[in-house]
Parts: structure tokens; sequence; C-alpha cells
């Protein structure tokens, strides 16, 4: 009988340079189109970038500190009650927090325009890392509007 394919019999490899899951999982968000070896080479162009611009700081390290910094720790999400819809405030898991990290990074990063991939992927995970830019702005946007509606906490399931 031929095995079945499940996603968690599916382990995920590290990456050949870094050997670390995290940007594995990272080069396969930012991937379109099966284009692995192109998203690979982007990534690490971009860890190229930030280690000449950063030479104090790993860029391994740079990485890891921005995708922290760019997780939210709570959320709003839509209830309805009656005839009304609220937006209930809510924590997020710690594998929903990594996904919006990521793809708020990304989103911000093929938002700029004019440069290559690698030069604003970098840029925007600086600007993470330093705690400002794009991907800082939607999760800064997204806790205000939590702490805007914590009267609707009660609500939250």
């Amino acid at each position: 009988m031929a095995k079945k394919f499940t996603a968690s019999s599916q382990q995920l490899k590290p990456d050949p340079t870094y050997n670390n899951k995290l940007v594995s999982k990272f080069i396969n968000c930012l991937m379109w189109d099966g284009k692995k070896s192109v998203a690979q080479r982007v990534f690490y162009d971009a860890m190229d970038v930030i280690s000449k611009k950063m030479k104090d700081v790993q860029p391994l390290e740079v990485f890891e500190t921005a995708v922290n910094n760019v997780k939210p720790l709570i959320e709003v999400r839509s209830k309805r009650v009656g005839g009304a819809s609220y937006q209930v405030p809510m924590q997020v898991s710690a594998k929903r927090q990594q996904s919006l990290a990521f793809r708020w990074i990304l989103e911000s990063g093929r938002g700029k325009k004019g440069k290559p991939m690698c030069q604003r992927l970098a840029s925007e995970l600086m600007d993470a890392y330093n705690g400002h830019g794009g991907a800082m702005t939607t999760r800064e946007n997204i806790h205000r509007m939590a702490e805007a509606n914590k009267a609707f906490a009660h609500f939250a399931w």
C-alpha cells in the first residue's frame, strides 16, 4: 500500500547556508511559482546587503530579531453578537504570529518599487530590526485597533 502524503509527515529541512529552519520557512514564503532557487538567491543576496551595511551585527541575528519584532501579540477578529459585528481583541498563537510576521515583511518589501527585491527585502529587515518600517507600522496598527476595541474583549470565544 502506498504511503499517504500528509503535511505532518513532511519535515521542513534547514536551509543549506545558515542551517536554520526559520530561514527555510521564510524562503518558502518568499518563493513564487515554485521557483525556490530564485527565492534563495533573493534571500541570500539580501543577507549580503545586510552584512555590508551593518558590519557589527550578524545578518542572521538581524533577520531573527526583525521577525521577532514584527510578531503581533494580539489581533482583532470579527464576532457577530445579535445583529451587530464587534471587533474582538484576541491573543495570537505562536504559529500565526510567525506567519503574519513573514507576510507583513514580504508585503512591505514587495510594496517598495524601483530596486531589486534583495535590496528591498534587506532594507525592510533592517528597518524591522531597528523597530520601524512598513511591517512594524502594520503591527502597531493591529495593536492600536486591539487596544481601541478592548471593551469588547468579553466577547472572546
